[in-house]
């Protein structure tokens, strides 16, 4: 059983820019030989550090914190899509030191996103409950967080359209022409809805997921495997009216984040569903990453792997944390030979981030985790700064490379 937030609930109850980065010298040395299991100790050591000064800050204030903003912690709303990613921080913490400390916060700031249980006006109930309370679920087994799961995966299922066979991930925005978007983000939040589906006996949960991943192969890919970020679609006919970009280069580019969040959800779905097509785009995916000619030596993908400013174009650490987790889940469902790239890749990836190179030291960068992250260049927001999502994602990712040194399962 694994460290995706609802993989295991059910069992557990009865988861300045930066160009050329260095991959040798003093930034990676500190990395780049330490035995596994001794670099997974050692940046959770560093991550408990960092986040306790980061919980000491603004655990009194409302709302979640989520970057850094002219210098000072960035915190957001539970309306904000990022909203769940810092409790669940706080639960792998606590599942990887057993400090009461994170379990005490933890339960404190995911009762702190409550409200997003019933918030019928966007699609990311899957990030900002399963974060908190699937991860809660999985290590307390309290009944209350199963509940509300529940009903977050009821609120998630009004956005399903049968026509188009999808999700809506966004309401319609002002002066924009779309009539029912979906992004490929939008793969990430089916996982509750699998997990209801078990967890009430109600197919019907995961019946939409299906429906919403298979129309999400059909229509976001290209023929060399990467995805568009949005397809609008009639709602009427379900047929496709655009495939557009909001937060990558081009229409026509790859976005690193949403190559890595599809990597990320067909895996999950496979996992979930044990259907072959899934599996099948899982590993296309992966091989479009992990052999781009414009990958960095360091594995930490540019923003866009298209951004003709490259090599003089911002990375995105949180696309390399949530590659990384996705790889090492993918592990488990492939041949021996195949597992092995995946791992070592992943590895590789890890020990990038966990060098000084991105890994923020005592003081540094909000006392988030990872630098050099990309949240939307396009608008010019959080460029080279943290973001919630990729320490939640880089500490999944630990987790699951301490299960699979240790022999364990580590993905679902």
């Amino acid at each position: 059983m694994g460290y995706s937030p609802l993989a295991r609930v059910l069992a557990t109850a009865v988861c300045g820019i930066v160009t050329t980065l260095p991959l040798v010298g003093t930034a990676m040395a500190a990395t780049a030989d330490k035995p596994a299991a001794e670099l997974v100790r050692d940046t959770f050591a560093a991550a408990a550090e960092r986040y306790g000064t980061l919980l000491a800050k603004v655990q009194r204030q409302p709302g979640f914190p989520r970057t850094v903003e002219n210098g000072e912690v960035r915190l957001v709303d539970v309306k904000d899509w990022t909203a769940g990613f810092f409790p669940g921080s706080l639960w792998y913490l606590y599942e990887a030191t057993g400090d009461a400390r994170w379990r005490a916060a933890a339960i404190d700031y995911t009762a702190r996103t409550a409200p997003a249980k019933f918030d019928k006006t966007q699609h990311d109930l899957g990030f900002m409950l399963g974060a908190g309370y699937g991860n809660g679920y999985r290590l307390t087994g309290d009944p209350a967080y199963r509940d509300a799961l529940l009903a977050g995966a009821t609120t998630l299922v009004t956005r399903f359209n049968p026509k188009v066979g999808s999700i809506q991930s966004w309401d319609l925005w002002k002066n924009s022409t779309w009539t029912f978007p979906v992004i490929v983000d939008n793969m990430m939040n089916l996982e509750l809805l699998t997990w209801a589906s078990r967890a009430a006996n109600e197919p019907h949960y995961r019946d939409i997921a299906i429906a919403h991943a298979d129309t999400t192969l059909k229509n976001h890919f290209r023929p060399d495997h990467s995805s568009y970020h949005l397809v609008d679609y009639d709602p009427q006919s379900g047929a496709v009216r655009g495939r557009i970009t909001v937060q990558g280069n081009a229409d026509a580019s790859a976005w690193a984040r949403g190559q890595a969040w599809g990597l990320y959800g067909y895996t999950m779905m496979y996992r979930e569903t044990r259907k072959d097509e899934y599996l099948r785009q899982a590993h296309r995916i992966a091989a479009f990453i992990m052999n781009h000619p414009r990958l960095p030596a360091d594995k930490v993908p540019y923003w866009d792997f298209d951004d003709p400013a490259i090599p003089d174009a911002p990375r995105d650490s949180s696309a390399a944390a949530i590659t990384s987790s996705a790889l090492l889940e993918l592990a488990r469902f492939a041949d021996k030979g195949l597992a092995q790239r995946y791992r070592a890749f992943a590895e590789a990836q890890l020990r990038s981030l966990a060098s000084p190179a991105y890994l923020a030291g005592p003081g540094e960068n909000g006392d988030f985790l990872l630098k050099h992250a990309t949240g939307h260049k396009p608008a010019g927001k959080e460029i080279d700064v943290p973001l919630n999502y990729g320490d939640y994602y880089f500490l999944e990712a630990l987790l699951r490379l301490k299960a699979a040194q240790g022999g364990a399962d580590a993905g679902g």
